[in-house]
């Protein structure tokens, strides 16, 4: 059959129709407020590439490797939009379009012409070891003239790269998967958003709604800082909630007809955007759902002048049974939700929510004394005086005990967030510089407030929650039992007596010396990266400036001294540890920095291996301070080469360590593999002699895909698991296993359980995670492990 209506589908139905539209089906048949539609089955997709007679050249195009995959997938796409619809199949669908428009209340025009939501609904997707999500496509505002192609792009989107490299990697025939395409009434929303059955963290019986003006892809896919309303289901009332500066709307243009990002206007901006009584009817409608599915709920919801509509709903998969570790949440993005964001300006959505920043009232506290909010960054509790840093030459003014505020930090700030109790800053997510030192350092903090420095005041005593990501008003005395129950070392200790035992080895990431006690306690098999930077740079002054002042050997005792700290908490777990590896803009605020450079993007510029062998003076005591560890019997020290681009880039090097007096053959040494040279040209590199290359994939990605991570405009095309990259990464490591040099990843991607799985199943030798993230990956790792083992001999 071509087509069945929503109505008609259950849950049985997922081979015909997919998942997604079994799934509204199902809220459909409970009586739920569904817009209505009709589903394209998948038998119709097969049906298509058979009367047509290419399916056959597609399978066949797609038995390629991935040298030919880009070309082949291409390919397959093409045949899928150029072909004609059988016109059977084109009357049908046409015919369903038309009797969806006689059901429609409201419509553009006329009852013929419903705008409709074209919605790729595979037979594969949400599997329970594989993820589909955000590989196909959705369309929004179509009508009848463009419906059949729109279809048809739903198809082809099967064929797109990354997918067919998923499949690929993940081991599904091609022709295994097929394709069903939902074709709803479009909701134009007034206002939307997103609910949470139970708290996606902890599970507790508490409901979540989050909302803004139009449609509810601005909330999902993170364009919009959405209202955040914490309510008590049994008696739908806000417990606690922040509205937010709702600066843009994501509606449809009249005109063009198509969607677009539009700004609010100022009336608008800072009002509650849902009522008390809209809440009551959320609430219902969130026991209706969980009811009817017997589990907690993510749903997505729009309202239309007044009237309520279920646009999703799907399990929350963030829900630990332990309530102590983070998973990753993947949302949905059409109207209202699904895996990619609609057209025009598609975004494709990385879940976690990590970016999502409500905005507090900067001029009053709210009623249970929240004087602002943000991202939790780093759990713990603690109290303490507010040191408000606007200029670095302040820093000095933070002691032991209090609480650091500033709009951003920065490397050269950390000798000042090893003394406070507590972080809190303006901007910056969970993967910004506080975010990430103040996890290694157990340091509680907050980021992306947009606020503090303004509703803080200096000296006020103040109490940080970093597990809820508030500060509220009080001092030490009446936070002291909270403050003593955090231990940052013991929240990383495995809670079982022994730690998951794996044959790729579990490390992890260190930025600061201090930190190296809590990463040992994690029970991670060594360090995979430790970066000497930020050693450098909380020196506060640049290498050449300290030497100047005070002498190479000064400046050498300090090397010494940050990477001796972490080699002997780990001893003999291996330490492997990165030369300098600073862009300029983070030395022109050092003593002795007016002089360097300015470069429009200086993660492309004078950094890495490249500055060290241009100015070979510091980069020799960074050798000689390897020298005197090997020299002291650290035998676990191992020394890596930053953004190094070929093999005359390591010859260079080589020649250096050996005039200070390293012996190459005797000492671990070799490079990150940061560019798509360096993966291209790995063969050369390994015949100088490195024991191992690590992949930095925050950098592989940003080269690879032409795609500057710190660049908003483009930051949602920054995708570690794209194709592109995974090709790179997977021939390195089949070069290097073939020529005995081992392979590591250090980047932030390491903490991903898809990138994890996929390492994994290529034969990585280690994976470093960051120290809150090493706990999950050791699970994750004995999962892939053993099920590669079962694999072998079933």
């Amino acid at each position: 059959m071509t087509v069945l209506w929503i109505g008609d589908v259950r849950s049985a139905d997922i081979d015909t129709v997919g998942g997604k539209a079994a799934s509204l089906g199902e809220l459909t048949e409970a009586g739920l407020p569904v817009p209505p539609g009709f589903v394209v089955t998948a038998e119709t997709y097969r049906t298509f590439l058979e009367t047509t007679g290419i399916g056959s050249e597609i399978f066949d195009a797609l038995a390629v490797d991935d040298d030919g995959l880009a070309e082949a997938a291409e390919r397959a796409r093409e045949l899928v939009v150029e072909t004609p619809v059988p016109e059977a199949v084109r009357e049908e669908i046409l015919a369903a379009y038309g009797d969806l428009g006689g059901l429609a209340d409201t419509e553009p025009d006329d009852q013929s012409e419903p705008f409709v939501a074209v919605r790729s609904s595979a037979t594969a997707e949400d599997l329970p070891d594989a993820s589909f999500a955000g590989q196909y496509e959705t369309i929004l505002n179509v009508t009848e003239e463009d419906l059949l192609d729109r279809v048809k792009e739903c198809w082809a989107s099967l064929f797109s790269e990354r997918a067919v490299h998923y499949r690929n990697t993940h081991g599904f025939d091609h022709d295994d998967v097929d394709v069903a395409v939902v074709v709803q009434q479009m909701v134009d929303a007034d206002k939307s958003g997103v609910m949470f059955t139970r708290h996606p963290s902890t599970g507790d019986r508490q409901m979540i709604v989050e909302s803004a003006w139009g449609l509810g892809e601005a909330v999902v896919s993170g364009m919009v800082s959405p209202d955040h309303y914490e309510i008590d289901p049994e008696t739908a009332t806000i417990v606690d909630s922040t509205i937010a500066d709702k600066k843009q709307q994501m509606i449809k243009d009249p005109e063009t007809g198509e969607t677009a990002l539009q700004p609010v206007g100022d009336e608008r901006r800072t009002e509650r955007v849902v009522t008390d009584a809209e809440i009551e009817r959320l609430v219902e409608l969130g026991r209706r759902v969980e009811d009817h599915y017997g589990e907690p709920q993510d749903v997505e919801w729009a309202l239309v002048e007044g009237e309520l509509f279920m646009l999703q709903s799907r399990p929350i998969t963030t829900i630990s049974e332990a309530g102590d570790s983070e998973t990753v949440q993947e949302t949905d993005a059409t109207q209202g939700g699904d895996e990619t964001a609609g057209r025009p300006g598609q975004t494709a959505v990385d879940g976690g929510g990590d970016q999502q920043v409500t905005e507090a009232d900067a001029d009053s506290e709210t009623d249970d004394g929240v004087l602002v909010r943000g991202v939790s960054a780093s759990p713990g509790t603690a109290s303490g005086e507010v040191r408000l840093i606007t200029k670095l030459d302040h820093l000095d003014q933070v002691t032991e005990g209090d609480v650091l505020v500033s709009t951003m930090t920065t490397p050269d700030m950390v000798p000042a967030m090893q003394r406070a109790a507590a972080i809190v800053t303006d901007e910056g997510g969970m993967t910004s510089h506080s975010a990430i030192v103040s996890r290694e350092m157990g340091v509680p903090a907050i980021v992306g407030t947009r606020t503090a420095t303004d509703v803080l005041k200096p000296g006020q005593q103040v109490t940080v929650d970093g597990e809820m990501g508030t500060v509220t008003e009080g001092g030490p005395e009446e936070d002291e039992a909270a403050a003593e129950e955090y231990d940052p070392v013991e929240s990383v200790r495995p809670q079982t007596p022994v730690k998951p035992m794996t044959a790729t080895e579990v490390k992890v990431n260190l930025s600061i010396p201090e930190a190296a006690e809590r990463a040992a306690a994690t029970g991670a098999d060594g360090v995979g990266l430790l970066r000497m930077e930020h050693m450098v740079i909380s020196l506060g002054k640049t290498p050449e400036q300290y030497i100047a002042d005070h002498g190479e050997n000064a400046f050498i005792d300090e090397l010494v001294d940050g990477v001796r700290t972490v080699a002997e908490a780990f001893y003999p777990r291996p330490v492997r540890a990165r030369t300098l590896d600073a862009p300029t803009d983070e030395f022109r605020d050092l003593q002795g920095g007016s002089d360097e450079p300015h470069e429009h993007n200086p993660m492309l510029g004078y950094r890495g291996i490249r500055r060290s062998l241009d100015k070979p003076a510091p980069f020799r005591c960074e050798l000689r301070a390897f020298k005197r560890l090997f020299d002291a019997g650290y035998d676990n020290v191992e020394l890596m080469l930053p953004l190094v681009n070929d093999a005359e880039d390591v010859e260079r090097a080589k020649l250096l360590m050996e005039e200070v007096g390293i012996d190459p053959a005797k000492s671990r040494w070799g490079v990150m593999v940061e560019t798509p040279a360096s993966a291209l040209l790995i063969e050369e590199i390994a015949a100088e002699g490195i024991d191992f290359v690590s992949f930095g994939t925050n950098d592989l990605t940003q080269y690879t895909l032409a795609v500057d991570r710190n660049n908003e405009h483009v930051v949602d095309r920054f995708d570690e698991l794209h194709p592109g990259v995974l090709s790179l990464i997977e021939t390195t490591i089949e070069t290097c296993r073939e020529l005995g040099v081992d392979t590591s990843i250090c980047g932030q991607a390491a903490s991903k359980s898809d990138m994890v799985d996929f390492l994994v199943e290529q034969g990585i030798s280690s994976i470093s995670a960051n120290i809150d993230a090493v706990r999950d990956v050791q699970h994750e790792v004995k999962r892939v492990e053993q099920k590669l083992l079962l694999d072998s001999v079933r």
